[in-house]
C-alpha cells in the first residue's frame, strides 16, 4: 500500500490532546477530572451573543463573502479602534478561528523551507502549523529563571540565516503568561527591519493583563506597518472557543490580496458564528473588567497553592490565563498520565498539559507543565489540592 506523505508522517500530535484517552478512561471509571490542561474557560459566553443564535431568522444558511460578512468586519473595525488600531475593511479577513489566520500567514508570507523565529515555549500548535506548511520553526529559548524574558537582540540575530523570513510574537504569551512591554517589542521591530523580516503578532489574549501594564500591539509601530500580520480570535475573549471565528489583519495590501485568494479557496468563514460575534462589539468595559478580574482571582489561587508545593518552581504570570511550572520530577508527561491512571483523592483527580510539546528544542520542558487557570475558584482550589497531594505521593514511588 502506498505510504502517506512525509508531511503527514511528520505532523505532530497535540501534546495537549494526545493524553485524552487517559482522561477518557478516568472518566469511564467514574472519576471526576479537573481539567487544567486546556484553555477552555468555564465563564459563560455573553448572553447578547447567545441570544443571536436563538433568534436566527434565516431559512437558508448560505455562503458569505470570503473576507467575512461586512457587518462583522465593521464590528471589528469598531473594536480595534478602541485599542487605537485604525483599520478599514481592506485590512481585515475573517478566518475560521485564529488557527486559520496563523496558517494563512505561514502560507501567504513564507515559502517551503523558510524559517520563522519564535520564542519558546510557545503555543503547541505553532509546530503543527509549521509542519503543515513546510516551514521550519527556529526557537528563541526563554527560561523560567529569567522570567521568560526574550534574550538580547544580539543573541537573536545569531539565529537569523538566509532562510529566515519572519519572527512571531504571542503577547500576552501562551503558555508563560509573559506580557511584553513596548521597549521589548521595539527591539524585535528593529531586528525585523534590519533583517527584512515579517512580524507575526498573535494577540488573542490582548485584554487579559493583571497589572498596570497596557497591551502594546505590534500594529502600533508605524515604522513596521507593512511587515506586520496580526492574528486574532474571539475564542478566549468571549469564552466562545467553539465559535470558530478569528481575524487576519495587515496594512500590507500585497499580503491581503494573497490572503483573500487563499480565503476564496476555502470559500468563507462560518456565517452564523460571525452574526453572533457582531454583538461582541457592544460589550462595554465592565464586561472586560469583570472577566479579567475573575481570571486574576483564579491565578492567585494557583500561585498561592504552588507556593506550598515543595520543589515546584514558577514565575507569576501577568497575562493570558496560563502558567508554566517546573516540577520536581524527571518526566512531567509520565506524572500527568499517572495522575489520571493511578491517583485520586475521593475519586477526583487533575489533568495538566506536559510542557515538552511547547518547545521546539529537543529535551527542553521535560519536567515542566502548563496550568490553565480556567476553572472557577472553588474547582481550582480543589484541583490544586489534588495536585499537591499527588506530587507528594509521586515523589515517594
Amino acid at each position: 500500500m502506498r505510504s502517506i506523505s512525509t508531511r503527514g508522517k511528520a505532523m505532530p500530535p497535540s501534546p495537549i490532546r494526545k493524553l485524552k484517552p487517559y482522561d477518557d478512561r478516568a472518566a469511564a471509571a467514574g472519576r471526576t477530572v479537573y481539567h487544567l490542561n486546556i484553555g477552555q474557560p468555564d465563564i459563560e459566553t455573553p448572553p447578547q451573543m447567545l441570544e443571536v443564535l436563538k433568534n436566527i431568522g434565516t431559512k437558508i444558511i448560505g455562503y458569505g463573502p470570503s473576507q467575512g460578512i461586512p457587518e462583522y468586519q465593521d464590528a471589528l473595525i469598531k473594536y480595534y479602534a478602541k485599542h487605537d488600531i485604525k483599520l478599514g475593511r481592506e485590512n481585515i479577513i475573517v478566518t475560521t478561528g485564529g488557527s486559520e489566520a496563523i496558517i494563512m500567514a505561514f502560507t501567504v508570507c513564507l515559502n517551503a523551507g523558510d524559517e520563522v523565529l519564535i520564542p519558546e515555549p510557545f503555543y503547541t500548535n505553532y509546530n503543527g502549523f509549521a509542519t503543515a506548511t513546510d516551514v521550519k520553526v527556529v526557537p528563541i529559548t526563554t527560561k523560567l529563571e529569567n522570567d521568560w524574558e526574550i534574550p538580547p537582540v544580539s543573541e537573536i540575530e545569531k539565529l537569523v540565516t538566509d532562510r529566515t523570513r519572519a519572527i512571531m510574537i504571542c503577547n500576552p504569551n501562551n503558555p508563560t503568561g509573559k506580557v511584553y512591554s513596548r521597549s521589548e517589542l521595539a527591539k524585535i521591530v528593529e531586528l525585523a527591519i534590519k533583517k527584512d523580516l515579517f512580524i507575526f503578532a498573535d494577540e488573542v489574549y490582548r485584554e487579559f493583563i493583571f497589572n498596570s501594564e497596557k497591551h502594546v500591539s505590534l500594529l502600533s509601530f508605524e515604522e513596521a506597518k507593512d511587515r506586520v500580520v496580526m492574528m486574532d480570535s474571539i475564542s478566549k475573549r468571549f469564552s466562545s472557543c467553539g465559535a470558530r471565528i478569528g481575524a487576519f489583519v495587515s496594512y500590507n495590501c500585497d499580503i491581503m490580496k494573497a490572503a483573500l485568494a487563499y480565503g476564496q479557496a476555502r470559500l468563507c468563514p462560518p456565517t452564523i458564528d460571525q452574526i453572533m460575534a457582531v454583538k461582541s462589539v457592544d460589550l462595554d468595559e465592565s464586561y472586560y473588567k469583570q472577566v479579567v478580574g475573575e481570571y486574576q482571582k483564579r491565578r492567585d489561587v494557583v500561585v498561592k497553592a504552588l507556593a506550598q508545593m515543595e520543589g515546584v518552581e514558577y514565575r507569576i504570570p501577568n497575562g493570558a490565563f496560563y502558567i508554566i511550572i517546573k516540577l520536581p520530577v524527571k518526566n512531567a508527561e509520565d506524572f500527568v498520565i499517572w495522575l489520571l491512571t493511578d491517583f485520586h483523592v475521593d475519586n477526583e483527580t487533575v489533568m495538566l498539559a506536559p510542557a515538552e510539546g511547547f518547545y521546539s528544542t529537543p529535551g527542553l520542558g521535560r519536567n515542566e507543565a502548563r496550568i490553565a487557570f480556567v476553572l472557577n475558584e472553588q474547582k481550582t482550589e480543589k484541583a490544586m489540592m489534588i495536585l499537591k497531594k499527588g506530587l507528594e505521593k509521586y515523589k515517594t514511588l
